[in-house]
């Protein structure tokens, strides 16, 4: 059992940055793959960022690569998307996910926290 809590959301201004953090409880954790998926208004849940269960590998949508990474820590239990160069079009409700299979598709992701508000301006 995993459980997540997501922070850091909040009002910016197009071309700055945000650093969410997701806070994960379970001695489970570093067996999961974790991701962050965003839903916009109107628009599908959609894939923005995984990192597998050893930090080996990470893997972002091309939507926002060169702009966001992910990291965590498992020491900390915690996995962390430092956003920059933001644009109104990233703004969204980011959710915080967790899954043994991981990968760019939510049916991966087992666990999910309740999601932070990003407001990007113009």
């Amino acid at each position: 059992q995993v459980q997540l809590v997501e922070s850091g959301g909040g009002l910016v201004q197009a071309g700055g940055s945000l650093r969410l953090s997701c806070a994960a409880s379970g001695r489970a954790f570093s067996l999961y793959a974790m991701g962050w998926f965003r839903l916009a208004p109107g628009k599908e849940r959609e894939f923005v960022a995984a990192i597998t269960w050893n930090g080996a590998r990470t893997y972002y949508a091309d939507s926002v690569k060169g702009r966001f990474t992910i990291s965590r820590d498992n020491a900390k239990n915690s996995v962390d998307l430092q956003m920059s160069s933001l644009k109104p079009e990233d703004t969204a409700v980011y959710y915080c996910a967790a899954g043994l299979v991981g990968g760019l598709a939510a049916t991966g992701y087992d666990y999910w926290g309740q999601g932070t508000q990003v407001t990007v301006s113009s």
